[in-house]
């Protein structure tokens, strides 16, 4: 008899088994489209910082040019300026 019962619990436990995986896999697909959104707007926002970058580097190699270029204007006006010193007037004493 326990035979019987066993293989007529079979088919029963069969159809329970399937319908719980049919639901995991249910909420297995919710999660994978709200992972795959997730990833698209993650994959944006790596684009868009990827922008910002190029746009930041290249503010700081022109501002870093400038900073050279106003350097050299600062030593070309400091040799000038230093060589031509007024001759100083002695008082001499009679």
């Amino acid at each position: 008899m326990t035979r019987k019962n066993a293989w007529a619990l079979l088919p029963v436990v069969a159809m329970l088994s399937l319908s719980l995986t049919a639901c995991k896999d249910a909420k297995t697909l919710e999660e994978n489209e709200q992972l795959k959104a997730q990833v698209a707007e993650l994959q944006k926002e790596n684009g868009q910082v990827g922008n910002d970058l190029e746009t930041i580097t290249a503010a700081r190699d022109a501002l870093a040019k400038e900073n050279d270029k106003l350097k050299a204007e600062i030593k070309t006006l400091k040799t000038k300026s230093s060589g031509k010193k007024a001759a100083s007037r002695k008082h001499r004493r009679s």
